[in-house]
Formats: structure tokens, C-alpha cells, sequence
């Protein structure tokens, strides 16, 4: 998934069953299709090459059924585990916290909340019949990727629209190629977290 160029709009589709997404770069290229598996007891997500679902790039997991503190591993197609990211529990009540980890389990990236007042405001105009379907043109949280260096290396907004369905990932510090899988997959699986909870 390393052959694209920010920034990266995840776009959720609103006529399926499932929790889905596709992620296409700047050139108007698809990324990636990613797709929620549901009637699952632990959170199983496919990263596909597009919505054929015919080529599998990745898959996220979760090591547990109930996410409050849970882990969710990225892994290639043959099931070899590359990373993962974390909820961390009590902190990501108020304000979103989750850490992304390498495949040698070593803390890279931190991704915390910019205003946590919009993520408040935004859940709970969320509740109110009709205007629900408004908050995504007023209410738009965004989050950013912080290295081991306290730098800001990448920033996902939720975008201006109808029913919170477009995010903007875009890149703010030249990344080494090294880690882009890792925190687009950190992010993917976060924004369906995020976004399952107003």
C-alpha cells in the first residue's frame, strides 16, 4: 500500500450493511477498500485492494471481543503480524489515545484528539433526531499522528459532510516509507472506531 500520494480521503459508503470505507490519494487512485467483517465477537477488518474484495492486502484483528483496552494486530495476507495499535483504556474516554506499535512491539507513533471539546460537542448533538444527520457540516474532529520525537508527522480530519462519512488524512512531516503502512492502518482501524462512536 506504499505507492500513493497525500493526502489520502477515506470515503464511508452509506448504502451497505457492512462498515466500509475506500481510501483514495491524491491522484484519485484507490488505496484501499476496507471492510468491517460483521457478526464477529472480536473485530475482524479486511484491507483489500479495491471493492472487488478479489486481492487481500492486510486484515486487522483484535485480541479480544470487548475493545474498551483492546489491540488490534495488522497482518499480511499469509498472517505474518507487522504492527498494531492500541486504545489506551481510561485516557481514551475523554480525549482519543492510541499508540501504533512495530512489528517488534516497540511504541513508533501516538495519535491523540485535537480539541477534545469537538469530539464532546460532536457526540452529543450526535443524539438529537434529525439534526444528527447535520452534525458532519459543523462538528468536525480531527487527530493527529505524533512520532517518537513529540513531531506531528500526520493530521486525519473529519471532512464537511452529511452523516460524518469523508475523513482527510494528510502528511505534515516527510515520512521515511518506512512506517506509512502502519499509521494508515492505525488510522483506518481508528476512524471506524471513532466514527461507530459518534
Amino acid at each position: 500500500m506504499q505507492d500513493y500520494k497525500f493526502p489520502i480521503d477515506f470515503t464511508f459508503h452509506i448504502g451497505t450493511l457492512s462498515n466500509d470505507f475506500t481510501a483514495v490519494d491524491a491522484d484519485k487512485k484507490t488505496v484501499a477498500y476496507v471492510k468491517q467483517k460483521l457478526f464477529k465477537f472480536k473485530e475482524d477488518v479486511g484491507v483489500y485492494e479495491n471493492e472487488s474484495e478479489t486481492k487481500l492486502l492486510y486484515n486487522i484483528k483484535a485480541d479480544r471481543w470487548i475493545d474498551f483496552s483492546a489491540c488490534y494486530s495488522f497482518s499480511d495476507p499469509t498472517g505474518q503480524e507487522f504492527g498494531k495499535i492500541g486504545r489506551k483504556g481510561w485516557a481514551s474516554l475523554w480525549k482519543a489515545h492510541y499508540e501504533i506499535f512495530d512489528k517488534n512491539k516497540q511504541l513508533k507513533y501516538t495519535i491523540r484528539e485535537e480539541n477534545a471539546w469537538v469530539k464532546v460537542l460532536d457526540g452529543l448533538v450526535g443524539q438529537i433526531p434529525l439534526i444528527n444527520l447535520f452534525t458532519g457540516l459543523f462538528l468536525n474532529p480531527a487527530y493527529l499522528v505524533i512520532n517518537g520525537n513529540n513531531e506531528t508527522v500526520v493530521r486525519l480530519a473529519k471532512e464537511k459532510s452529511l452523516v460524518g462519512r469523508r475523513f482527510k488524512v494528510s502528511e505534515l512531516k516527510k515520512l521515511d516509507g518506512n512506517d506509512d503502512d502502519i499509521i494508515i492502518l492505525g488510522l483506518m482501524m481508528m476512524v471506524l472506531l471513532e466514527r461507530r462512536k459518534g
